[in-house]
């Protein structure tokens, strides 16, 4: 995937403070999608991308006007380095969570009241050795509902190159 294509399946103008925010990207791999959410952010926002992988985080870095700050984690396991944040992100990264309600719970600890979960996935349930524990847009959205939020909205969707499933990016609130 490219950039523009990865920009294009989160975007959404009006879901994106018109304010420099602070983010997360949870598993951020090689900071793909956390340099698509940095071109839409303001300029001076903060992103920390982290990944367990420290050789995935030497590639990312800065974007433009929004600091990209790596950090060697594993978000499942260890708590993050901040105390709130504006949003997360996790872009092809929940699917690696078997225990999704406690994550869901340590986010909401992290989250501001007004913070948004940005979240892309497989649209399936059916698990492979790539996509251990999978969520279709209809089980995402059930799950979420269960733990109290009440916006979920797919915003787009695309092929993927795999073949098996579409890709889908949703914008949760509270």
């Amino acid at each position: 995937m490219q950039l523009r294509d990865a920009i294009a399946l989160i975007q959404h103008d009006e879901r994106y403070p018109a304010r420099p925010s602070t983010w997360a990207d949870l598993g951020c791999g090689t900071g793909l999608f956390t340099r698509a959410l940095a071109s839409l952010l303001q300029p001076g926002s903060l992103i920390y991308g982290i990944d367990m992988n420290k050789a995935s985080l030497s590639t990312v870095s800065k974007y433009e006007d929004v600091t990209i700050q790596p950090v060697c984690q594993d978000f499942i396991r260890d708590e993050w380095p901040f105390e709130r944040i504006d949003g997360l992100l996790m872009a092809n990264s929940l699917h690696y969570v078997q225990d999704k309600r406690t994550l869901i719970d340590k986010i909401q600890g992290y989250l501001v009241e007004s913070g948004s979960l940005l979240l892309v996935e497989y649209d399936t349930d059916v698990a492979n050795p790539w996509v251990p524990y999978p969520l279709s847009y209809y089980t995402l959205a059930n799950l979420f509902k269960k733990a109290g939020f009440t916006s979920i909205e797919k915003l787009q969707e695309m092929p993927s190159r795999y073949g098996s499933a579409n890709l889908y990016a949703t914008y949760i609130r509270r």
